[in-house]
C-alpha cells in the first residue's frame, strides 16, 4: 500500500530518512518474510471461483497465525487485511464477494506488523489463462521493479531510482500511474522517502540512498493514460483510460552497499 503525494508533502519538513542498524533490519526482515509467505499463499489460491473476500480472510488468518497483525486493516480506515485490485483497478481495491473468473487480472497488496516493525509488498497475477497483452504488462511491472533493485547503490539519488523505473516502463510502451509512490518503511507503514515511479524535477537532485535505508519500490502501470481516477468507494484507483492496470512491490534494505529484498515469496 502507498499513500498519495500530498500526504507525504505535509510531513516532509518534519521527518528525515531513518538509518536502521543491522539488528533493526533483521527485525524488519521478519515482518517482510511474513508478507512474502502471505503473497505466495494468495498466488497459489487465486483461482476461478474463489472470492476476494475468501482470499482476504485466508491472508488475515495466516498473518495472525504468525503472531503478526495485518497492517492495512484499519490503516487510514481501510476495511480489510489485503488490498485486492481486479482488472481496471490498479491499487487499493476492496475485497468483495464476486468470484474470480478465468482471464481476470488481480493485484494483491499485503502489509504485516510484527513487534512494531512493518513489512509491505504486492504482486499482480492472472487468473487461469489471461490475454497475452495483460501478461506482458505484468511482466513489465515486475521487470521494472527488479531492474531498479539491481541498480541501487549508496550515493545515488532516489530520483535516479524513479528514473530507472520510469524509463523501463515507458520503453515497453506503458506509462506509470501518477500521484502515487513507493515509500520508506520501518516503525511506521509509511515513512520518508517518497519514491515516485516517474521523475519530477532533475534526477540528480534530492535525497541520497545510504546503507541502512529501508523502503518500498512499487511500479504501478497504466496503458496510455496514467492519470488516477478514484472510485466511488473512496479507495479503488483506476487509470484514466480505464484499461487494466498492474502493480508490483518489494520492500528493500540497503546493506553493505547493495539492495536486498526483504519480501520474496518463500
Amino acid at each position: 500500500m502507498r499513500i498519495k503525494n500530498e500526504k507525504f508533502e505535509n510531513r516532509r519538513k518534519k521527518l528525515a530518512i531513518a538509518i536502521r542498524k543491522p539488528s533493526e533490519i533483521e527485525e524488519i526482515k521478519k515482518a517482510g518474510k511474513i508478507v512474502g509467505k502471505t503473497l505466495k499463499l494468495l498466488r497459489e489460491n487465486a483461482k476461478p471461483g474463489v472470492t476476494p473476500l475468501e482470499l482476504d480472510k485466508m491472508a488475515e488468518d495466516f498473518i495472525r497465525s504468525q503472531n503478526a497483525r495485518p497492517a492495512f486493516k484499519g490503516l487510514y480506515d481501510f476495511p480489510n487485511a489485503v488490498c485486492i485490485s481486479k482488472n481496471g483497478v490498479v491499487i487499493h481495491g476492496i475485497p468483495d464477494n464476486e468470484p474470480l473468473k478465468e482471464g481476470d487480472v488481480v493485484g494483491f497488496d499485503v502489509g504485516a506488523e510484527l513487534n512494531g516493525w512493518y513489512g509491505d509488498a504486492a504482486i499482480t497475477v492472472g487468473i487461469g489463462n489471461i490475454k497475452e497483452e495483460h501478461q506482458k504488462m505484468i511482466d513489465v511491472a515486475k521487470g521494472a521493479l527488479y531492474h531498479a533493485i539491481e541498480n541501487i547503490k549508496p550515493g545515488m539519488r532516489y530520483k535516479q531510482i524513479s528514473k530507472l523505473i520510469e524509463d523501463y516502463i515507458t520503453s515497453h510502451g506503458y506509462v506509470p500511474l501518477r500521484g502515487y509512490s513507493g515509500h520508506g518503511i520501518g516503525r511506521k507503514p509509511h515513512e520518508e522517502p517518497q519514491i515516485l515511479n516517474y521523475v519530477e524535477g532533475k534526477p540528480n537532485q534530492g535525497e541520497k540512498v545510504k546503507n541502512g535505508h529501508v523502503f518500498c519500490l512499487e511500479p504501478m502501470l497504466c496503458h496510455k493514460n496514467g492519470e488516477p481516477v478514484l472510485g466511488e468507494d473512496g479507495w479503488s484507483v483506476y487509470c484514466e483510460d480505464l484499461d487494466v492496470g498492474v502493480h508490483y512491490e518489494h520492500q528493500i534494505a540497503v546493506v553493505e552497499n547493495r539492495a536486498i529484498i526483504l519480501t520474496e515469496e518463500n
